[in-house]
């Protein structure tokens, strides 16, 4: 029977904790643009940011 990978587990409850995180901050951007009138950084949608992936790192070797 093959162990866990309990490094591999914790990286991916970090990256969702973080993804959520940015889910609300944008979320409250938008609430307060709304309340403002505006849009927070010219996006419509905050669903539509795609926060940038850290798990890509160029130039590995």
């Amino acid at each position: 029977m093959a162990k866990p990978n309990y490094q591999f587990e914790k990286r991916q409850k970090e990256l969702a904790k973080k993804r959520k995180q940015e889910e609300k901050r944008l979320q409250k951007l938008a609430d307060k643009a709304a309340a403002d009138g505006s849009t927070p950084d010219g996006v419509a949608d905050p669903s539509a940011v795609v926060p940038p992936d850290d798990d890509k790192v160029s130039g590995g070797a």
